[in-house]
């Protein structure tokens, strides 16, 4: 039997707030695993529906499972969690998600074997299906290609890389930065992004092993920290940390709604935009904010950082393209952040 002297290989961290439609199924596919050495950190950060009893239940009926009260937030919920984690290996869960039986020993697998590999992510699918838009399965699919370090850390600044409760992590490596902060966007990306900096190694598992929830109330819809605006400005907060770090000035590829988002940002940190690339015509040859519209391609590597900034993911690929044929080296002196 379970007991407090036990220390587990894994603590599934769990925020929960008003979750008791989908809770009870979160919780069956956590008692499900093949992996069967964990313990649940659930956080009723304030319930006020039938959360906190059916959490209760199952703590009553699992001593693997502890349930914590907060009540602050999702950010202090999942410090407070993780603070009596007692596990080296955190795996995330919300409250309303569904974990394949296999999740927790693959990805331990995978640490264990690569002990370099700081956090192991796995593949992910929306459901139910009918309801996932366009976007949504884009980004879904996006996602799941990024499966080495190399590809993740590429593709970094694009969007989150992760899906938050799909992760499992060395506690060591998130408690080096003083866990999650509170500083009006994704919490999550945030994170990510330390870690990218503190040269934490990343991975994900191939095999679809978690299913995310998809739902017009979740969390990442209606929090303004998960706004397109407040996802900019973690990137570039990051950015002016690293990749940015004493530039004056920029080159963006892409003068639509996304660039141009992006200049008022950089305007904000005193980084002027030298000029702009783009395909389109029309644009070509005209003056954006007092600099030049160019053709890609007009502009080689020359000393100025170039920002790739078209949201569009077919797109993408061309600039990426284009900008190499100009001599621009990724992660060096370009970098994609849409």
């Amino acid at each position: 039997m379970t007991t407090l002297n036990h220390i587990p290989a894994v603590s599934i961290l769990m925020p929960v707030r008003n979750e008791e439609r989908f809770l009870p199924a979160a919780l069956r596919s956590i008692e499900a695993q093949t992996f069967t050495d964990w313990e649940l950190v659930a956080v009723d950060d304030g319930s006020t529906d039938g959360t906190p009893r059916i959490l209760a239940e199952a703590a009553a009926a699992d001593p693997r499972i502890r349930v914590l009260h907060c009540g602050e937030g999702l950010v202090p919920a999942l410090n407070l969690g993780l603070n009596e984690c007692r596990a080296s290996l955190v795996a995330r869960m919300d409250g309303d998600d569904v974990s394949h039986p296999r999740r927790l020993a693959a990805q331990v697998a995978l640490l264990a074997a690569h002990p370099e590999i700081g956090l192991a992510a796995c593949s992910f699918r929306h459901f139910p299906r009918q309801g996932v838009g366009i976007g949504m399965a884009g980004y879904e699919q996006w996602q799941n290609r990024l499966i080495t370090h190399e590809e993740i850390a590429a593709d970094l600044f694009v969007e989150s890389p992760f899906v938050h409760p799909s992760v499992m992590y060395r506690r060591c490596c998130v408690e080096r930065l003083e866990g999650y902060r509170d500083r009006g966007w994704p919490e999550d990306y945030d994170l990510w992004l330390r870690l990218a900096a503190a040269q934490v190694k990343f991975a994900r598992l191939a095999e679809p092993l978690f299913f995310w929830r998809e739902r017009p109330e979740r969390t990442t819809r209606t929090n303004p920290a998960y706004a397109p605006d407040a996802f900019r400005r973690c990137k570039l907060h990051h950015l002016m940390n690293g990749f940015l770090k004493g530039e004056t000035e920029v080159i963006l590829a892409g003068a639509g709604l996304e660039g141009r988002a992006w200049y008022r940002l950089l305007r904000e940190e005193g980084i002027r935009v030298a000029a702009w690339l783009d395909v389109d015509p029309r644009k070509i040859g005209r003056q954006l904010h007092g600099a030049p519209v160019l053709a890609t391609g007009q502009v080689t590597a020359s000393g100025v950082k170039l920002l790739m900034t078209v949201g569009a993911r077919g797109a993408r690929a061309l600039v990426r393209e284009s900008s190499a044929k100009s001599g621009f080296v990724e992660g060096i002196d370009a970098a994609c952040v849409a």
